[in-house]
């Protein structure tokens, strides 16, 4: 009994191991959709002040884009609509892979 347990276990680890990454948030998909048109396609600024290199944290990132902030010029004034936590996180993952 504990064998064929196991067993199962294994199959729905695996399972969920191959179907798990299906469901990540693309960071780099959410920038480009949401925000290149302001901060360039590869982070070097256009309307918007370069992200590439930037030295705000992800943390900080994560928190403009699901809170807002009074202190920015919009579109950063209020949340990004559409936006989850999670992309929020891929995005702030993202910006802060671009060198």
């Amino acid at each position: 009994m504990r064998t064929k347990l196991f067993a199962l276990f294994l199959v729905v680890m695996l399972v969920l191991s191959v179907a798990l990454p299906a469901f990540a948030v693309d960071g780099a998909a959410t920038f480009k959709a949401k925000c290149a048109a302001c901060h360039g396609p590869e982070g070097q600024g256009k309307i918007g002040p370069a992200l590439k290199g930037t030295s705000v944290t992800a943390d900080q990132i994560i928190d403009m884009l699901t809170k807002g902030n009074d202190a920015k010029k919009p579109p950063h004034k209020k949340p990004l609509s559409g936006l989850t936590p999670e992309d929020a996180k891929a995005v702030a993952d993202f910006v802060k892979s671009l060198k």
